[in-house]
């Protein structure tokens, strides 16, 4: 078998209904995975779900609205999924909010809230709900979609940074309490992808001509290309590997 076979394997993404999300949910589903679509929209979740279908064949996805704002309808993801299939082995947490775009000092009390609940808070909800069946099944991987603003500092998305930092701490916290049961968190730290969520840096003419002449690949990334990743981890091939974060940055960070 495959080293990154996921026949057999449900998986539930956050924020996939576009951008890095969508990539991360079709890999997942060409490597063998049921996957579960989760947005805010459910046309929007139902839409991949129907590409899904499509390319690998009826009945390899779902949709489930929620938005990660919400406890309840993040637990009514877990219960559904459960509900549909039975079990969760894969949980990819993408889904993330930056409601301010400009220095610290400019945001304001409600922005910054919104930011840590949704970006690292949620997050935790989301392991705490779906790893107590992993921990009895001795058998699981968490995956949280970072950033490598966690790694460094900004004049423009300082909070979101702040929150990415955050959710390093948390996968090697989770990795520490639930590696005894083998079950494995692990983090991607992408660097600027062309998506809709990260619009407002890539269309800037002076940020991009700043970032890919300081990248050693001379460009940005694109969603599919954070996707393998994903596939990695959630895979037997990443079967001794928790509390670690992948930089997949085109080597700014080098």
């Amino acid at each position: 078998m495959s080293l990154f076979s996921l026949d057999g394997k449900v998986a539930i993404v956050t924020g996939s209904s576009r951008g890095i999300g969508r990539a991360i949910a079709h890999a997942l589903a060409e490597h063998g995975a049921r996957v579960v679509i989760s947005s805010r929209k459910q046309d929007a979740c139902e839409a991949v779900v129907k590409e899904i279908d499509e390319r690998f064949g009826a009945g390899r996805a779902i949709a489930v609205a929620a938005s990660i704002s919400s406890k309840a309808e993040l637990q009514n993801l877990v219960d559904t999924t459960q509900a549909r299939f039975g079990r969760i082995d894969v949980l990819v947490c993408n889904a993330a909010t930056n409601p301010h775009f400009g220095p610290l000092a400019a945001i304001s009390d409600e922005q910054f809230r919104k930011v840590l609940d949704n970006n690292i808070i949620a997050n935790h909800w989301l392991a705490a709900m779906v790893s107590p069946q992993m921990l009895e099944r001795r058998s699981g991987s968490i995956i949280i979609v970072s950033s490598i603003g966690g790694l460094r500092g900004s004049p423009l998305i300082g909070a979101y940074n702040i929150s990415k930092a955050a959710d390093f701490q948390l996968a090697r916290n989770l990795a520490v309490e639930y590696g005894p049961h083998n079950v494995r968190v692990n983090c991607i730290a992408p660097g600027l992808v062309r998506t809709d969520f990260a619009r407002a840096l890539w269309e800037d003419e002076a940020i991009l001509s700043q970032r890919t002449a300081t990248t050693p690949l001379r460009r940005i990334g694109e969603p599919h290309e954070i996707a393998g990743a994903a596939v990695f981890l959630a895979s037997e091939a990443s079967a001794f590997m928790t509390g670690q974060t992948m930089v997949i940055d085109g080597g700014v960070t080098a």
